[in-house]
């Protein structure tokens, strides 16, 4: 039972009565009484939240920066109207508007309510409870109810870096046959024959074509096709630092490091399933948070960002032994490896740099990492002792960084290492120019 505030009126009205009467107690009592009266008719005549019953339709998934619908049935099947208020409860971040919306349900019948949420960060989200307050015809008190209603948003990767695929799948085509690489390499196959040109290598030519032709022909090569890439998303305790500002909202605080790795990995995996290879997923800190693997090329996408959603960082150190393992477990011809991590000097001397030869041995390796542009801001500031000591520790870590950087480079590992907005266009050029030197 819940009372409105025309009850609080009508007792006001009645505090006053009491104290202008000539015999407050028994105009008391008797106030009291009627009030309590008009309660409980208004409470009989009100109809019964708990008989309501709900059914959902709407969204199941949407991706992030995007709202979504979800409509709640409102079924009556009491004797009595069922006018009020209702409520469909969810997390703070999913922000369902409106809070709260008015219902009049005739008995026998069914209401539409809608509610449009715009969820603030990704992952799983799942309703509360509908709660609904029924009003009796006099206003006066009301029944009030909760109902358990499953429903659950997925809340996707919003994949913004989308808008650079077209011009890298330009440069691709440009790989891909049109442009055939003239000295084979690793990751090259045959494509055909051509007349030789002053510049060509010599090393190219084939000599029973141009004994069959009486003309020197010289072999083209192009990039090979249905190479593997295997995407390792590092979920340890570094990627849940904020960089950069945050690309949905605004907001200055940033994205989690997580998040700009996870865009940078849609892009690549996107260009790589266009370029004819196969692309695999594999997120870990301490364990394997998911495994994607065996996806079609159509498919690959959508696989991958239902990976993503639901993944946190987890704030422990990163285990790189294991994750390294867990690489070779799964990878066991020779692939691209390509790890989003951060590079951290403390973290990746003690953890990956030690394991790194067993992995660099076996698969060509590919380091990305997310700058804080904020560092480069501080390194900058010469305005008064303060802004001194800041620059110095800010010059220090992007020494600590290059550093690390050469170690890596030194395994034949190669690196990328760039701001939030440009993490994404660096890591698919740097595949790019991987596939054109036929290092796959």
């Amino acid at each position: 039972m819940a009372l409105t505030g025309r009850a609080g009126l009508i007792a006001l009205a009645g505090a006053v009565l009491v104290v202008l009467a000539p015999r407050p107690g028994l105009v008391f009592a008797l106030l009291l009484g009627l009030l309590a009266v008009l309660i409980g008719v208004d409470l009989a005549l009100a109809g019964s939240v708990h008989a309501l019953r709900f059914q959902r339709q709407g969204d199941n998934a949407l991706r992030l920066g995007d709202s979504a619908e979800v409509t709640l049935l409102v079924e009556n099947p009491g004797t009595r109207r069922v006018r009020g208020r209702l409520r469909d409860a969810w997390a703070p971040s999913v922000r369902a508007m409106p809070r709260e919306q008015p219902v009049d349900v005739p008995p026998g019948e069914r209401r539409r309510v809608v509610f449009r949420l715009s969820p603030l960060r990704r992952g799983d989200h799942r309703a509360v409870a509908v709660t609904v307050r029924a009003f009796g015809p006099l206003g006066i008190a009301a029944r009030q109810g909760s109902h358990q209603v499953p429903w659950s948003v997925r809340v996707l990767p919003p994949f913004l870096s989308r808008r650079h695929l077209p011009s890298r799948l330009a440069k691709l085509r440009e790989l891909d046959g049109r442009h055939p690489a003239l000295v084979r390499g690793q990751g090259t196959e045959f494509d055909s024959l051509r007349e030789y040109v002053a510049g060509d290598d010599v090393r190219s030519i084939d000599w029973r074509a141009t004994a069959r032709r009486h003309d020197v022909v010289v072999r083209t090569w192009r990039p090979e096709r249905d190479r593997r890439v295997l995407i390792v998303l590092d979920t340890g305790r570094t990627s849940a630092g904020r960089v950069g500002v945050d690309p949905t909202s605004g907001d200055p605080t940033g994205w989690p490091r997580l998040d700009w790795s996870m865009d940078a990995a849609l892009l690549l995996a996107a260009l790589a399933a266009k370029a004819g290879d196969r692309v695999d997923f594999l997120a870990h800190d301490r364990a394997v948070r998911a495994w994607v693997s065996g996806a079609s090329r159509t498919e690959t996408l959508s696989a991958l960002v239902n990976a993503m959603a639901p993944l946190e960082a987890e704030l422990v150190e990163a285990d790189a032994p294991g994750m390294v393992a867990a690489v070779l477990t799964r990878a066991r011809r020779r692939c691209l490896v390509v790890l989003l991590t951060d590079l951290n000097a403390a973290a990746l001397e003690e953890g990956l740099l030690p394991v790194l030869p067993q992995l660099s041995a076996r698969h060509q390796v590919l380091v990305a990492a997310v700058a804080d542009p904020r560092v480069a801001e501080l390194a900058a500031g010469r305005d008064g002792a303060e802004q001194v000591y800041d620059a110095a520790a800010a010059e220090k870590l992007r020494g600590e960084r290059r550093r690390i950087t050469a170690l890596l480079r030194r395994h034949g590992v190669e690196v990328v290492d760039a701001l939030p907005e440009d993490a994404a266009p660096a890591l698919a050029d740097a595949y790019l120019a991987l596939k054109a030197a036929g290092r796959l």
